[in-house]
C-alpha cells in the first residue's frame, strides 16, 4: 500500500490555482505499490503532501454547537440542530522505510543518473507537516457538509490558505 496523505475525503476543489492531487512529491520508486488509499485527513494541503507505505497522523478538534449552545428551546431544524463552529489543527507525515528521518528516505533524496555520471541531492525537507484553520459543519439535505478554511505548515513556512468543501462524516 501507498498511502498518500494530505487533503480530506469527497472534497471539492473550488481554486484552479490549486491542484487537488500534488504531483510534485516524488514517490519511492524502489517500492512496489499494488493499491493507493488515503492516509486519514491533513487539512491545509492538496493530496499527496506526503506519502509512503507507513503514516502517523494527529487530529484534533474543537467543536462548538453555537445555536443549541444558545437555544432556551428544542430546534426543529436539522441544519440548525447541527450547526458547528470549528478550530482544529492536524499534524503528521507519510514514508516509506524505517523511519521519515532515515538518510534513504524519498522524501529527501533525489538521484540523477546520467551516463557514467550519478548525483545524489538532499534536499534537506522536515518529513512532518501541519494544518490549522476552522470551518463550519453541519447536515444539509440530509448530507454532512464541512467547510474548511485551512492553513498547511511544510518546512516551518505557513502556506496559503487553502479552502476544502467536502460531503462526509466526521474527521
Amino acid at each position: 500500500l501507498i498511502y498518500y496523505m494530505g487533503a480530506v475525503d469527497n472534497w471539492t476543489n473550488l481554486s484552479r490555482e490549486v491542484q487537488t492531487f500534488d504531483n510534485s512529491v516524488p514517490i519511492d520508486t524502489t517500492q512496489y505499490f499494488v493499491f493507493q488509499p488515503l492516509a486519514t485527513n491533513m487539512r491545509g494541503f492538496s493530496q499527496n503532501i506526503r506519502n509512503g507505505n507507513s503514516f502517523a497522523v494527529f487530529n484534533s478538534e474543537l467543536r462548538w454547537p453555537i445555536v443549541r449552545y444558545f437555544a432556551n428551546r428544542p430546534i426543529n431544524s436539522d441544519f440548525l440542530n447541527n450547526l458547528q463552529l470549528i478550530a482544529f489543527f492536524d499534524m503528521g507525515t507519510a514514508w516509506s522505510g524505517p523511519s521519515p528521518w532515515h538518510e534513504k528516505n524519498h522524501l529527501n533524496r533525489e538521484i540523477i543518473e546520467n551516463g557514467p555520471l550519478t548525483i545524489v541531492i538532499d534536499k534537506g525537507n522536515e518529513p512532518i507537516v501541519a494544518g490549522y484553520g476552522f470551518g463550519v459543519r453541519s447536515r444539509l439535505l440530509g448530507y454532512y457538509v464541512r467547510l474548511d478554511w485551512a492553513w498547511g505548515i511544510e518546512n516551518y513556512v505557513i502556506l496559503p490558505r487553502l479552502f476544502h468543501l467536502s460531503l462526509s462524516l466526521d474527521f
